[in-house]
């Protein structure tokens, strides 16, 4: 038994049953282990919840890279999305993960720090100064987030247009908002 081992099955049951449902006794049973066990390898839930935060930035970082190499602006924006919706799709409890508090290690994290560099990169394609970009950062964050709430509860189920037209939809406005950002925000 490993800390990997254990971190990849708290994925596993995060996807499968809800980031509520991860705990040292779920990952025992599935080890078929006793729990107290498991303590020599992580010191209890919060650090197994910071890992399992840390392991979803990593993952995240990892799309975003992918999907926007060699692209700027409303291409680079619409591949920050799809990544997003990859990592919701793929692994629903580490993107659950994501929508928790994290912990000052997460925070000062080099996964943490990825995910923001790459994000603002993105962003800073628009032209945008420093501090804007945090704000557009912000802007985009909740709105795919928002979005991909929407959608794991089924909101996005009761009427037409279908869910992939509002992502259209979204992606476009979002890229008329960061073209239009703020003629004083703008870097010179």
């Amino acid at each position: 038994m490993t800390s990997e081992m254990i971190e990849t099955i708290a994925v596993s049951i995060a996807d499968r049953s809800g980031y509520d449902a991860v705990s040292l006794s779920e990952i025992a049973r599935a080890l078929n282990v006793r729990p107290p066990s498991l303590y020599a390898h992580v010191p209890g839930k919060a650090d197994l919840l910071s890992r399992l935060h840390r392991r979803a930035l990593k993952h995240l970082a990892q799309l975003i890279a992918h999907a926007t190499v060699g692209t700027s602006r409303r291409a680079a924006l619409a591949g920050l999305i799809q990544a997003h919706r990859d990592l919701a799709t793929q692994h629903p409890g580490l993107w659950e993960a994501l929508q928790r508090p994290a912990d000052s290690l997460t925070i000062g994290s080099d996964e943490a720090a990825r995910v923001s560099g790459l994000m603002t990169a993105v962003l800073q394609g628009y032209g945008l100064r420093d501090d804007d970009v945090v704000h557009a950062v912000r802007l985009v964050a909740a709105t795919i987030n928002g979005l991909l709430a929407l959608g794991h509860s089924g909101s996005l189920d009761y009427r037409e247009p279908l869910a992939e037209s509002s992502w259209e939809a979204t992606t476009s406005a979002l890229d008329r908002a960061l073209e239009s950002w703020p003629a004083s925000s703008l870097a010179r």
